[in-house]
Formats: structure tokens, sequence, C-alpha cells
């Protein structure tokens, strides 16, 4: 039996997956997926499917990979999707299906435990607060018994904890073969299984990274595998951009200072002056700083130097820097044969000074170069997109032609070649498939543009949006969700809405930035149960995608305005004129179906099962007004259209009472019978 045949067998009303999984139910959209997979298995090339939400993709790609028996790359988005690929997904079907697959989880540096860092930071906790010394205590327990090192499986264990970066490698500062803790290193030991593995689930920032450095990762598994599955691939080039490119930055800068003082006093105290040595280089970088304006967070930087910086004192912190590097490198020139730690310390001093060289000469051809600024700053220059890279180094040097390439999501365009994904990704000649949302949108969904508001620019614009929230979250019970396209309006329209709530208990306004994006959802999710007020959620950014709130815990979206690409970011000003440069339009080829793929992503935030209901509210009235408005609305999916505002709280009162109705059968179904 060929592979397509299997495939179709397998997803059959009485196929093995309907009888190993509960609830399982055949959709057509997922297997004319599964089967496009397939066929593209048996022939290689390079397939493209944008698979609207619900159609099912993950199953549409893991069974036709695990039955075809072929070695394959699984990259995601994100850390947790590869968790929920490896830990749920992979062994349910192989369970399913009969199969005895070894599949591995592979990630990057930074999420494993570095053994011989641990033994570093144990030994000097001085710089660390109480919280920072408790994580560092829980981690040092954890290590006794953790046979993958992979720092996901400690429960409690916040991202963001200042023993991180103590505990764990970078490329930068890992030592090698020349680690103490070599044999034993988590890192070392993840890759090996990756490359005796059938299946491996990496993310693209690890794909990408170690791409572009070629160390030992993608640049061995990449030509043993026969088949790549890119899912979430419209992070693809934004991504590939970030590692493909250049940076020097003070964060780095910082990271060597602090590592060349600890290592320095520990290991070759009185033989230099280290804390000299380090604090020249911070005073170096806060210099660099101060030579930019405060306010700005990314500047132009097409001539000899950023736009909006003295060009004298920008070339004398720049001296300075190199300077501080040089005087680093000669003191660890006199100590390295001492210990393994002061050649990779030397290493990193070297990397450095050459990546500062190249940002003091002229920017790369086909590149663009910036300056970010932040809480930490960054020298950046970057490539426009990731097609040479992907033709030479993916489809071309590793042997394409006896490959299978497939590349996913739900949002990869708003044509039917998809050119916002594949023309960035170098993929303009890949066979394209565009399956349709199994959901009934039409009924599920309606849709409310004000005709009649402020411009997105004015600035009564974000108090009439939380004006609007506020009634209509009221009338909910919260179960709403606030997506803007900045964080002044986040913080804008958020204010407002503390103001009304504050005094009142029937609502909770959560906001992005007061706490871990985890932290918040599992509270939105929470409210209405058990007696919690509902729940306000206003984000930006990340929440955007992502996020998955089935049910009657989200009936509202409310989006501020049109999704636009900022015209003043020194990235999207290099490709809107290269594409001036071709005769093209900008406006029309890059800026619209921008715009039309992160509206299309919030959007898909609002309907995620067959059962849901709710509304959809774009307030920005030029959906309405302006030519390219009605492209958009083609992007997105058939809601009814709402003529006004009487019918959005007419749309609004249905769904409550459909809710509370839905509640009270619940809950006297549920409820036990009297003695």
């Amino acid at each position: 039996m060929n592979l397509p045949d299997q495939v179709l067998e397998a997803f059959a009303p009485g196929g093995e997956l309907a009888h190993a999984i509960p609830h399982f139910l055949p959709r057509p959209g997922q297997t004319e997926m599964a089967l496009a997979v397939a066929q593209g298995i048996e022939n290689p090339g390079v397939l493209v499917v944008e698979a609207g939400t619900g159609v099912g993709k993950t199953y549409s790609y893991l069974v036709p990979v695990l039955l075809s028996g072929e070695r394959a790359l699984i990259s995601t988005a994100t850390k947790t999707l590869q968790d929920q690929l490896y830990h749920r997904d992979l062994p349910r079907l192989t369970k399913a299906l009969g199969l005895t697959v070894h599949a591995a989880l592979l990630k990057g540096r930074p999420s494993y435990l570095c053994l011989h860092r641990l033994e570093l930071a144990c030994a000097n906790t001085g710089g660390l607060d109480l919280s920072g010394q408790r994580d560092l205590a829980a981690i040092q327990a954890w290590s006794g018994h953790t046979e993958r090192g992979d720092l996901a499986e400690l429960p409690g264990l916040d991202e963001r904890s200042p023993a991180l970066p103590l505990v764990t490698s970078t490329r930068e500062n890992c030592l090698g073969s020349a680690c103490p803790q070599y044999r034993p290193c988590h890192v070392n030991l993840a890759r090996k299984e990756a490359l005796a593995a059938d299946v491996v689930v990496v993310n693209h920032h690890l794909f990408f990274a170690d791409l572009a450095v070629r160390e030992s990762g993608m640049a061995e598994l990449l030509p043993s595998v026969r088949v790549g599955i890119f899912d979430e691939a419209h992070q693809l080039n934004e991504t590939g951009v970030q590692f493909l490119g250049r940076q020097w930055s003070s964060s780095q800068v910082l990271d060597l200072a602090r590592d060349a003082l600890a290592t320095g006093l520990s290991q070759a105290r009185g033989w230099c002056d280290w804390p000299a040595l380090s604090t020249q280089l911070g005073t170096a970088v806060r210099e660099l700083r101060l030579c930019a304006p405060r306010a700005a967070a990314r500047l132009s930087w097409r001539g000899a130097v950023p736009e909006q910086v003295d060009e004298t004192a920008w070339q004398a912190a720049m001296q300075a820097a190199q300077t501080a590097l040089q005087d680093l490198r000669s003191a660890l020139e006199r100590v390295q044969e001492s210990s393994p730690d002061f050649t990779r310390l030397l290493e990193r001093t070297l990397s450095m000074q050459e990546h500062l060289a190249l940002f003091s000469g002229a920017c790369a051809p086909d590149c663009v170069r910036w300056l970010e600024l932040g809480a930490y700053w960054r020298l950046v220059e970057s490539p426009l997109d990731i097609a040479p890279t992907v033709q030479a180094r993916l489809l071309g040097a590793t042997g394409a032609s006896g490959k299978s390439w497939v590349f996913t999501s739900a949002t990869l365009g708003d044509d039917e070649r998809l050119s916002w994904f594949t023309e960035p990704c170098g993929l303009t000649h890949a066979r394209v498939l565009r399956v349709q949302s199994p959901f009934d949108h039409q009924r599920q969904a309606a849709l409310y543009v004000p005709r009649d508001w402020a411009q997105p620019g004015d600035a009564r614009h974000s108090e009439r949006v939380a004006q609007l929230v506020l009634q209509a979250a009221r009338q909910l019970g919260g179960r709403t969700l606030v997506l803007t396209t900045t964080l002044r309006a986040l913080q804008a329209i958020s204010a407002h809405l503390q103001r009304e709530i504050q005094t009142s208990d029937e609502l909770t306004l959560l906001v992005q930035g007061t706490g871990a994006k985890s932290h918040l959802m599992a509270r939105f999710r929470a409210a209405n149960a058990n007696g919690n007020p509902g729940c306000i959620l206003v984000a930006s950014a990340s929440f955007w995608e992502g996020i998955d709130i089935p049910g009657d815990a989200l009936q509202l979206v409310v989006i501020d305005k049109l999704p636009f690409s900022p015209p003043n970011d020194p990235l999207v000003q290099a490709r809107a004129q290269r594409l001036e440069d071709q005769g093209r339009n900008a406006f029309n080829d890059y800026f619209v179906p921008e715009a039309a793929v992160a509206l299309k992503q919030g959007v898909g935030r609002l309907i995620r099962r067959e059962s849901d209901r709710g509304v959809l509210v774009i307030a920005d009235a030029r959906l309405r007004s302006k030519g390219y408005g009605r492209r958009l609305l083609r992007a997105l999916p058939g809601m009814r259209e709402l003529a006004n505002e009487a019918a959005l709280w007419e749309e609004l009162q249905a769904i409550t009472t459909a809710t509370l109705t839905s509640t009270a059968t619940t809950a006297s179904t549920t409820d036990p019978l009297p003695a």
C-alpha cells in the first residue's frame, strides 16, 4: 500500500486515529492536507500549506511523516510548541498507529543546564539577590537527578530568573571539548540523541542560529534527514534575519566583562587588574549609549554613523570600546595557558573586536543596518530576507532533489500564491495549497467596524475604544481580549479602563507587562469560574498569535486599529525601498499584505472550536472607507457583519443569554439528585 492510501486509511471514520484517540472526528481539510504531505514525501520537492484555524495541521503532517518511515526534522516556532509535539502529539500518534519511532527533542544552549557553570555559580553567589539564590539552590538540587538537563522540567522556575544566565552556556562562553564536564554535558548528549533519532523536533530560533554559525547541530542533521517540516512557518523570515545578520550588543560586552572579572579573580588574582579591565568595558558601553538620543528606539544607519548621532562623539566612543577590548585581550593572552576558561574568554574578545571592526566600516550590500536602543542596545546589520540562505543552504547545498520540505501555518498571505511568505523565503516555485478553516464563521462570529469614529491617530480614539470595551465587557461578564498595535495604545486604553474598574469588583483588568504571559493567560482562563470576576485582557505584540482560549472564556476580541508595519522602522524602510527600486508599489506589495497576515493572526484568537461563538470589533473606520480595506476584509474569515452599534449590543446580548442558558443546563445535569 502506498503512503497516500495509508494516510487515507488512518484518517478514515473507522481508522486507527478514530479507534485510538478519544473524540477524534475526520475533517475533510485535515485529510486533504495530510494527502498533500504524503504525496510530497513520495514526490520530493517543496510544499507550502496555509491551513486555517481548526484544520488540525499538526496531525496532517505528523501522520504522513510517521507512516513514511523517513528520517525527519520538525521545526516549530516556540519551545512550548516543541514540548507539545514531543511530549504529547508524537507519543499519542505513534501509539495510535502502532509504530516504534525514536524521537528526540533538541533545544538551544540556554534551555539546558551547564554543569560547569553551575559549579562556578555555586562557588560565588555574591551577585544574586535572595530570590536568585533560592532559584540557584533549587537548580542545584534538581541537577542531581535530571537526565536531560532541560530547565523546562523544573516547575516554578521563572524564565526571567537572574540565576539562569549563570547556569547556562552560550556559544561565546562554552568551553567545548576543554570543559571538565564535557562528557556528561546535557547539550552534547541532546545533540548525540538527535543525530541517532528518526524524528528530531527543534525550533526556528535554534535552526537558524545553528545554521548561521554552522555548529554541530544543523550542519550534521540537515544532510541526514529526508523530510523537513516547518510549522508556524509565518515566523520563519523574521526569525531567520535575526540570526543571519551580525550584531554587537551591550549585553554581550557586559557579559564578557562580568565573566572576565569572575574568572580572573578566582583563577588569576593578582596577575592583572581585573576590576579595572571590567570597569573599562562597562564605561565604553555607557559612552556609546550616551551618543544616542535618550527617547529613541531604533535609529536608521545609512551613513557613517546612526542618524541623530554626533559623528565625532560616536567615533571616539567606538575607539574607546576597541581600546578596552584590546586591553582585555592583552591581559587574557598573558594567562590563557593557565585555564581553558581564559582561552574561551580570549576567543570571545577576538570575536567582539572583529564585530566592532565590521560596524566601523560600510554596511554590506543587500543588508540594512540600525542602532537598537532600550534596556540594552544593539548594533545590527541584517539581510532583508532569508531567500538566499534558504535557496543555497536548505534547498540547494543539502541535496534538495531527493528531499521533501513542507512549510505550513494558519496565515501565510492574502493571495493565491501566498506571496507574502513565499517571496522572502525563496519559495516562489513551491507547490501551494490553501485549506480553509472548518469553522462556520458566518454562524459562529460577527464583525463590527465603527464607521463614524475618530481616526486611530486622534487622541480621542483610545478613550473611545476603552468605553466600548468596558460597556461590552460588563454585558458579557468579562471574556474580552483587547489587541493593540502599539505600546502607547496599550497604555492609553488600559489607563482609561483602570480608572473605571478600580472602584468595582465586577471585572478584573489584566495588562501585558504586569506579569509573565503564562500567568496572565492562566488568570484569564480562570475568570468566571468558582465565583471569580470576569476579565479584560489588554495586550499587544506576542498576544496576537500563539494563544488558545477556547469556549466561553473568550467571546469578544477588540483590535484597536489596522496593524500596519511602522514606516520608520529601518528594516521596513529598506524592504519598501527595494520594491520601489524594482518598479513595484511598496504599499500594495508590502504594507497591505503584512497588515493582512497580522490581522488574520489576531482575528484567529476568537473562534478556536466548533462550538465557540463571539464578536470581533476592529475599531478602525479605514477598513470601510479606504480601497485597501476591502482587500483586508477579503483576507478574513467570512463573518456576519453588524451594521451599527445597536446591532453590536443585540449580538452581545444574544451571546450572554446563550452562555447563561448553557451554564444553567450544565449545572442542572451535573447536580446530584436529592437524597
